[in-house]
């Protein structure tokens, strides 16, 4: 079994990130950028199926900038075994919108047969938490979000996934798609040999019209802003006063 991973390029998520002085966009003059998170999550998890047993090979899928090749080189040192980079963007502050990461992933779904799709619940960027979702419904799979746990068992795949209040074990048929959650694994560190042999591994470059897909964006940014500096707290002299400001105050009861 194949097992498709999507990852996507980022900001690094110890970096604090700075708005524009025009609000125009993010700042990235000079920024740490890395491998999402909940993708790196997701990398991880397709290599542990593999050592396992239950795939064969992994490819690693990124839809963006050139420089996202450093991404995909860090998801073939921790074992990924091929990758696929499509330039969709010739600047790094213009973000793909899901809908087309989707449609595009899809023409490579197609063209690559792969049993599952695993892909991060969300990139840290935009908080989207639609692609997968996208995907699933364009190649009419299954799917199974936010999962801190899976099986696979033969045709079908058990997935434990987090929900409000608790968590939800559902049965899924394969093909599925996967969205991967914080707890579902510990990505391991990339070894230095690994990283040597990442170097020679097959990394190949398209663009979206090799798909035949329009990537031209949507939606449109207005302005971008830093949220509003947190208040100071007020002290209270007794429980009366507390509600009084809660109710009069705040309007919250």
């Amino acid at each position: 079994m194949k097992v498709l991973v999507p990852v996507k390029r980022v900001i690094d998520y110890n970096v604090k990130v700075r708005v524009k002085a025009d609000g125009s966009g993010i700042d990235l003059a000079n920024v740490k950028m890395s491998m999402n998170p909940f993708d790196e999550i997701a990398v991880e998890e397709a290599i542990r199926l593999k050592e396992a047993g239950k795939a064969e090979e992994i490819i690693a899928v990124s839809i963006g900038v050139m420089q996202a090749q450093e991404t995909l080189r860090t998801a073939l040192a921790m074992g990924a075994d091929r990758a696929i980079l499509v330039v969709a963007a010739d600047d790094a502050t213009h973000d793909i919108e899901p809908l087309a990461v989707a449609k595009i992933l899809k023409r490579i779904v197609d063209e690559e047969r792969p049993g599952l799709v695993i892909c991060g619940k969300q990139a840290i960027d935009n908080d989207m938490n639609a692609t997968g979702q996208m995907l699933s419904a364009l190649m009419g799979w299954s799917q199974a979000t936010f999962a801190n746990q899976v099986d696979i068992d033969g045709d079908s795949a058990v997935v434990s996934r987090e929900v409000d209040g608790g968590l939800q074990t559902i049965k899924v048929m394969m093909p599925t798609v996967i969205t991967a959650d914080l707890r579902l694994n510990e990505p391991r560190y990339a070894s230095l040999p690994n990283i040597m042999k990442a170097k020679k591994k097959p990394l190949d470059e398209r663009t979206p019209a090799d798909y035949g897909i329009d990537a031209a964006p949507r939606l449109t940014i207005l302005k971008t802003e830093e949220p509003a500096a947190r208040a100071a707290g007020v002290m209270v002299g007794d429980v009366d006063e507390l509600i009084a400001k809660l109710k009069d105050e705040a309007g919250v009861i």
